[in-house]
């Protein structure tokens, strides 16, 4: 389908998008790669006044090492973040998940920040900057503010983000060396969206769990943390039998969708066994 008709404009910096976004109100809308908005656009299901094209600032591009973090451009690709070495020797989970986004070609033209403002709870990146602990800065016309990772997703296909604003950046905790991590997922074919998804982070100490992360993708109307598991499997022998129990609370306070791809008993059911397969790869056993 062709989309409805809307005006254009390419912002030559931040600054200019912020004012071309609030002049724009409600139906301006920021496109980057496109790969989540065009096509909406096509099949009508968005119908925005206003594109406001952050396509060519290369200021939100990028991977800096910013001491105990790292600082993430929104406008780095999937592509760039699978083979980023930074990301690789600090966020490896970031890497992990983003390599299964897809194809090839979304990777090369999708951008983080803009996987994370869509806010699609069957995205696999919202759930893993969860797990992260990640903060998210956004420009507005205000100034900028920072966003904990937590409180960014409020509702499907919503986020915090207010009018005139701008994802800019996304800082990441670096991992150390006694942190392990696995991101599974369950779908139906290589390119699909994640029927469900899991991110796990493990840190081991002396043979046990000293510490759990665990995000699930499409288990509700926004990314979760699984915080029953995290609380079950800390404290626990780094065995499978112990990362399996904890796991089976993996779908306590979810509310997983029902659609042609399953139910939500059956979602319910594959988060508790990927939790439990992500647990045992995180924690190397």
């Amino acid at each position: 389908m062709i989309p409805a008709k809307f005006d254009y404009v390419r912002p030559a910096s931040v600054g200019e998008a912020v004012t071309a976004l609030a002049e724009g109100g409600e139906d301006a809308k920021v496109i980057a790669g496109g790969q989540s908005l065009l096509p909406l656009l096509r099949l009508r299901l968005a119908y925005p006044d206003l594109l406001v094209d952050i396509g060519g600032l290369a200021e939100l591009r990028g991977v800096t090492d910013a001491g105990d973090s790292l600082l993430i451009g929104a406008r780095t690709t999937h592509y760039q973040v699978v083979h980023d070495p930074l990301i690789a020797a600090h966020c490896g989970l970031l890497a992990e998940a983003a390599y299964t986004v897809a194809d090839p070609a979304v990777r090369h033209r999708g951008t983080l920040g803009g996987s994370l403002a869509h806010a699609d709870p069957a995205g696999d990146l919202p759930a893993v900057i969860l797990a992260l602990d990640a903060t998210l800065t956004a420009e507005g016309p205000s100034g900028a503010r920072e966003i904990a990772a937590r409180d960014f997703f409020i509702d499907y296909l919503t986020t915090s983000l207010e009018p005139g604003e701008i994802l800019t950046s996304i800082r990441v905790p670096k991992l150390g060396a006694d942190w392990g991590y696995r991101y599974e997922k369950f779908h139906r074919t290589a390119q699909a969206w994640a029927i469900v998804g899991v991110a796990a982070l493990v840190r081991r100490s002396d043979g046990q769990v000293a510490e759990a992360r665990v995000g699930l993708t499409n288990m509700g109307q926004v990314p979760i943390r699984a915080s029953a598991v995290e609380t079950a499997a800390a404290g626990v022998p780094a065995s499978p039998e112990a990362l399996r129990a904890a796991a089976a609370a993996a779908d306590d306070g979810t509310q997983p969708p029902a659609d042609l791809h399953g139910q939500p008993d059956y979602r319910r059911h594959l988060a508790r066994v990927l939790t439990g397969r992500a647990l045992e790869a995180a924690a190397g056993v």
